[in-house]
């Protein structure tokens, strides 16, 4: 089982970021990555990666509510292809379906305003990504 793993929720404009402590117990929210184009993207990852001495990726998996993936679901997927590849680390998918909706709900249960959730809410839907895949790695690794 992998243990340090950053987790992240790939949008057009931001990339939320979480990553698990050591053991592979927690997750914390890390940072939201405003997007930079695919290159300076991808090798802002990878810094952060082999800084914090990651095994794998973990990636939300936009999904439709009927399950289907379509075009964000695709470009996800594309995106951490080419992170897998470059980095030569596993990357994993977790269905991602409200995990947004579930990080507004626990910033607005946390007591922050509305307009203040933009600048975390990329990152706190990473953390619940990782949780998603923490609580069973083996049935995203299989």
């Amino acid at each position: 089982m992998v243990k340090k793993v950053l987790a992240l929720d790939v949008g057009n404009v931001r990339i939320g970021v979480a990553g698990s402590d050591s053991l592979g117990i927690t997750a914390q929210a890390l940072e939201t990555w405003t997007r930079k184009g695919l290159e300076r993207d991808l090798a802002h990852l990878l810094d952060l990666a082999a800084a914090r001495g990651a095994e794998a990726f973990v990636l939300g998996l936009p999904r439709n509510m009927d399950g289907t993936e379509g075009q964000q679901a695709a470009d996800t997927r594309a995106f951490g292809d080419a992170l897998g590849q470059r980095a030569g680390l596993p990357v994993y998918y977790v269905d991602e379906r409200l995990t947004s909706v579930g990080a507004h709900q626990a910033l607005h249960f946390g007591g922050l305003k509305s307009k203040e959730h933009k600048k975390v809410v990329d990152k706190v839907a990473a953390v619940l990504i990782l949780q998603t895949y923490m609580s069973n790695p083996a049935r995203f690794e299989g």
